[in-house]
């Protein structure tokens, strides 16, 4: 049986849309970057919106065609979408790349303009709110001139600003938007501390006359301290021969405040990364210029500068969360002691 085609008179094509989907992209020659040379080839699109321009038509517009106090789909038919391809910040608020689409809420002076992760619908009706991730109020600007198409544009500001201007009739809005968001960190998991020698160098601004001399810093460590969480940590989580950042997250730092001898080395005063290679009965504590850092990947050999081998111990209890302090042994001579789970390490330390 023969593929029956269907013929050209028996199809209705589609008119001409009375509100016709355009669309604005930052920044704009990223729209037609395959003409461009160089590096400007790869103008990278941080923003495109697409969305339908409906005609004022000699209507009325704010607090008639779109009534004040109502939300309006910022266009016509389908709820117009933003595509972010970086992280953005608006109204304080940060937004991964992705696709969105955008509304506003309008009133005479301000639109509060909501932006949500709900995509393809056809205007706001019934749409879930629940699925905004932004909100911002935008004043109202009234323009000498009046705009016949709803129109969504972009200005520059500068490499890590840019502002979505929106217009009709005689009212625009401006949206900031940022190309730096500020990340902020949620709980970790292995929190930062720092241990220091002698302790109560830490709070020498509590401290007076011959009290606070005495309490003059002499070496620090900044680690991050992982928790055990049921596992079996040497051997196993960290294994035997492989050089370990001594924590977690960025590399452990130590910072003499005097010159020391670390083994048989003599270490200028200063800032270092510190790593260990644990064994079964002896840890190589490592002092290098690898930082700063995000542990051993990648280290450097001939950044090591000296180093000590130690015999390890037993704690006698469990130790959760990986812990390092200091002990005075002699008025020249303290050990910084590395101890987690059941097994520890103390590392001689000589001031000069």
């Amino acid at each position: 049986m023969g593929l029956q085609m269907t013929q050209a008179q028996e199809l209705k094509f589609p008119d001409s849309d009375k509100s016709p989907m355009d669309a604005a992209t930052y920044p704009r020659n990223a729209a037609w970057r395959n003409y461009l040379s160089g590096d400007d080839k790869n103008t990278p699109m941080k923003i495109r919106v697409h969305y339908s321009r409906p005609n004022m038509m000699g209507r009325v517009i704010f607090g008639d065609l779109v009534p004040f106090g109502k939300e309006w789909r910022l266009g016509a038919n389908e709820a117009t979408e933003v595509y972010f391809g970086v992280p953005v910040e608006i109204g304080g608020t940060m937004i991964n790349p992705g696709y969105y689409t955008m509304f506003a809420d309008v009133y005479p002076t301000q639109w509060v303009l909501k932006i949500s992760s709900e995509r393809h619908i056809a205007g706001g009706q019934n749409r879930d709110i629940s699925m905004d991730v932004a909100s911002v109020s935008l004043p109202v600007v009234h323009t000498a001139e009046s705009r016949e198409a709803f129109t969504i544009g972009f200005q520059e500001v500068d490499d890590n600003h840019c502002n979505m201007i929106m217009g009709w009739d005689r009212s625009e809005v401006s949206m900031p938007i940022s190309f730096a968001p500020a990340f902020m960190a949620g709980d970790d998991a292995s929190p930062m501390d720092l241990a220091q020698y002698p302790r109560n160098s830490r709070m020498r601004n509590f401290l007076e006359g011959a009290e606070k001399e005495a309490a003059m810093p002499k070496v620090r460590v900044v680690y991050s301290r992982p928790k055990k969480k049921g596992r079996n940590i040497f051997g196993e989580l960290l294994k035997f021969g492989e050089p370990w950042r001594m924590g977690a997250n960025e590399t452990t730092e130590i910072t003499f405040f005097e010159n020391v001898k670390f083994g048989d080395k003599d270490i200028k005063a200063g800032r270092y990364g510190i790593m260990v290679v644990p064994n079964q009965d002896k840890w190589e504590f490592v002092v290098h210029t690898g930082i700063p850092s995000w542990g051993t990947f990648g280290h450097d050999p001939k950044n090591n500068i000296a180093s000590v081998t130690v015999p390890v111990e037993k704690t006698g209890k469990e130790i959760e969360s990986l812990s390092i302090f200091f002990q005075k042994k002699s008025d020249n001579l303290v050990h910084m002691i590395v101890a987690w789970d059941q097994t520890m390490a103390q590392v001689p330390i000589t001031m000069k």
